[in-house]
């Protein structure tokens, strides 16, 4: 294969809310980090572990107005993009780095209400008596099962 790719795909929620920058001619910048977790049992303690990664994403001119208007700290997102390095000099003459998602595409999934509302909903669900599973499974409870995926 002679060709390289650059691809980054995350789900994550917000981690702030999203800080524009605009400049002459129009153009702006909408800048915002996502957190993704990782979450596994330790086999020797039993314990639940969990690890956060976040990550810097970089959105342009009218989808960064859009993701400012309609995203906010707490939002699930789907984000679509590529990896970019950035360098520049720090206030102290120290030279700093930095690794940013540069969005091409992104999808909205849930707002942060939304996903505390299902969270308060869930321990209710799960005190009532569950209900008895047919044998059987039908075609339009495969095809309802297939909407959950953000893709």
């Amino acid at each position: 294969m002679s060709g390289t790719l650059n691809k980054v795909m995350l789900i994550g929620h917000l981690g702030d809310e999203v800080k524009m920058h605009y400049f002459e001619g129009g153009n702006s910048i909408g800048r915002f980090p996502i957190a993704t977790n990782e979450t596994y049992t330790n086999k020797q303690t039993g314990e639940k572990v969990t690890n956060t990664d976040w990550h810097n994403v970089v959105v342009r001119n009218k989808a960064a107005e859009i993701c400012e208007k309609y995203l906010s700290k707490g939002d699930k997102v789907y984000v679509e993009g590529r990896l970019k390095n950035r360098q520049w000099q720090g206030e102290d003459g120290n030279t700093r780095y930095t690794t940013e998602v540069h969005v091409q595409d992104f999808t909205f999934l849930s707002t942060k209400k939304e996903s505390m509302a299902n969270a308060q909903s869930r321990p209710q669900q799960e005190t009532q008596a569950p209900k008895p599973v047919s044998q059987q499974p039908t075609q339009a409870k495969a095809v309802e099962d297939d909407d959950d995926l953000p893709f």
